[in-house]
């Protein structure tokens, strides 16, 4: 059993790197990707953990595309971070990222203020101040200042897209993400490709565009897909060339419908995933 897709407190998961790689053990995962979120501050640690636990550790990354209606993420795969450190230019340009993200953050608990809603900034970062806070935090934070009675109820009603508290972070053009992903070493993947919210005529359209922008697989499987769409997903990868991966997108307790070495259907993430990594 692998995972293709996990997330550590080094951006918006629960667990240290540290921790999950020992979580992730337990359950007999033998390989697993830390892809944080616009962050590549926990892959040292997850890298000693992984050494000393006998598991392979594949270096990645997550980052956001500008698209519409639905949400584009890229995993970048198999990074090549060696012990001189990440990639300078896509270090940097994750740490732009990551300083977007503060801003929206900051915006969107304005925007609740300035409706009344006593919410504090601060009293934010303190709380969940650990990794890069994401709008899963947010959504806490309001069920704990009696905003809302869930986490999902937070996102249908203020935080999802389209939503009146949604505010757009900056995003990287896909070329450029792409492209840096490749100078470090990696494969980018697009990850969990239902939640681009197009139809499947206009998703048959795109990849192939993506593809000729250097795009080297879709992440078929994720939790939250149905498993007949898991299964289109694989067949549309099979026919243009394209890797396919499988993760959970685990963050923790923050996200309990997800679950480390579970993809679609809460199907056991097969090693034979590890094809889309293996150059």
């Amino acid at each position: 059993m692998i995972d293709l897709h996990t997330h550590s407190s080094a951006s918006d998961g629960s667990f240290s790197p540290t921790v999950l790689l020992e979580r992730a053990h337990g359950l007999g995962i033998s390989a697993l990707a830390l892809t944080d979120h616009d962050c590549l501050d926990g892959l040292s640690e997850a890298k000693l953990a992984a050494d000393r636990l006998g598991m392979r550790l594949i270096q990645g990354v997550e980052i956001e595309i500008a698209f519409g209606p639905g949400e584009f993420h890229l995993l970048g795969l198999d990074l090549q971070v060696g012990a001189a450190g990440p990639d300078a230019e896509l270090a940097a340009s994750l740490h732009n990222l990551a300083e977007a993200r503060k801003r929206r953050n900051r915006e969107v608990i304005d925007r609740f203020i300035e409706a009344g809603f006593a919410l504090d900034y601060d009293e934010l970062c303190a709380t969940y101040g650990i990794g890069s806070i994401g709008r899963p935090h947010i959504a806490e934070y309001l069920v704990t200042k009696g905003v809302v009675r869930s986490k999902q109820l937070a996102f249908d009603k203020y935080l999802a897209k389209g939503k009146p508290y949604f505010i757009q972070k900056d995003c990287l053009p896909l070329d450029a993400a792409i492209a840096m992903i490749h100078r470090a070493g990696g494969l980018a993947f697009l990850a969990h490709p239902m939640s681009l919210f197009v139809s499947w005529t206009r998703l048959r359209a795109l990849v192939p565009q993506w593809q000729e922008q250097g795009l080297d697989g879709l992440e078929a499987w994720h939790p939250l897909a149905r498993k007949i769409d898991c299964q289109r997903l694989e067949t549309l990868a099979g026919e243009l060339g394209l890797r396919v991966s499988a993760g959970s997108d685990y963050h923790g307790p923050l996200r309990p419908d997800r679950q480390l070495g579970q993809t679609a259907g809460k199907l056991p993430i097969d090693d034979r995933f590890l094809e889309a990594v293996r150059r």
